[in-house]
């Protein structure tokens, strides 16, 4: 007998996990697989196709939430909620963000570590287009991660071993890439783990909200785009890479895991004075 939709509320998070990423795929890929023969441009198939999987992640969270845990607004439970609070706390995100990877970026000009390039007085197209690029990752990362996961994880597990199963998942998924990649750039996961951290307890020192995360995460993505793409920044040679960051990426070196650090205390003192609140 199959069970009922209900009963799978009682299932462990690991499978409760794996049945909803396997319904996932069930519904995108027989949508997904004619893009891929009928579109002839990878840069257009791969836009069209995570567009699709998120758009029906998104639908089948609705589901999820109305047949499953019987909360027809599970979008509320997972902190995004249209609140003036909650848009000050993006607001407040964004600034923390942009802020400290500028900091960071003048701090190594002044060591000589960089060169910073003179910024043109006109670059609409690239910071528009950070902007949104930034707030479309950081809303759907944000959704994803300390959403719907740190929900499902939450329900089973303690608040500190979802807060580390979390920041451990975001991490290890953003090395889905050739070995030779992997092996390249490990430097850069305990970066990411740091930042997985930091955004779980952005949203518990804000009481639950996802504002303050999503705006922090778009913030530091707006950032880095405005750098990269307007090659702002060029290394000088004085360091290694492991300094300043491989790839250009200056939140994968050791000066930005610093400046991660103290983000990280900031918002680990955030979320202690909140959960004692």
């Amino acid at each position: 007998m199959f069970p009922t939709f209900a009963s799978l509320a009682t299932y462990p998070a690991p499978i409760r996990l794996a049945i909803f990423l396997l319904s996932l795929l069930s519904l995108w890929i027989p949508l997904a697989v004619p893009i891929y023969w009928l579109v002839e441009d990878p840069n257009t198939v791969s836009i069209a196709t995570m567009v699709l999987l998120y758009g029906e992640f998104l639908l089948l969270l609705q589901f999820w939430g109305r047949k499953v845990y019987r909360q027809p607004r599970l979008f509320k439970s997972y902190g995004l909620e249209r609140t003036k609070q909650n848009g000050l706390d993006l607001l407040k995100g964004f600034s923390i963000g942009l802020i400290s990877l500028l900091c960071l970026l003048v701090l190594e000009g002044l060591l000589g570590w960089v060169e910073l390039q003179a910024l043109p007085i006109f670059q609409p197209r690239v910071i528009l287009e950070g902007f949104l690029v930034a707030l479309a990752i950081g809303f759907a990362e944000e959704l994803l991660f300390r959403g719907w996961l740190l929900d499902e994880l939450q329900r089973d597990y303690t608040m500190r071993a979802s807060l580390w199963c979390d920041a451990f998942l975001y991490a290890l998924l953003h090395f889905i890439k050739p070995l030779q990649e992997i092996l390249r750039t490990w430097v850069e996961f305990p970066g990411l783990l740091l930042l997985g951290l930091i955004f779980v307890w952005a949203k518990r020192g804000s009481q639950g909200r996802l504002g303050l995360s999503i705006g922090l995460h778009a913030g530091l993505v707006w950032g880095y785009y405005i750098v990269d793409v307007g090659q702002l920044v060029r290394d000088s040679g004085i360091v290694p890479g492991w300094v300043i960051g491989i790839d250009g990426n200056p939140l994968a070196g050791m000066m930005g895991l610093l400046f991660l650090g103290a983000i990280a205390a900031f918002m680990f003192r955030a979320s202690l004075r909140s959960s004692r609140i």
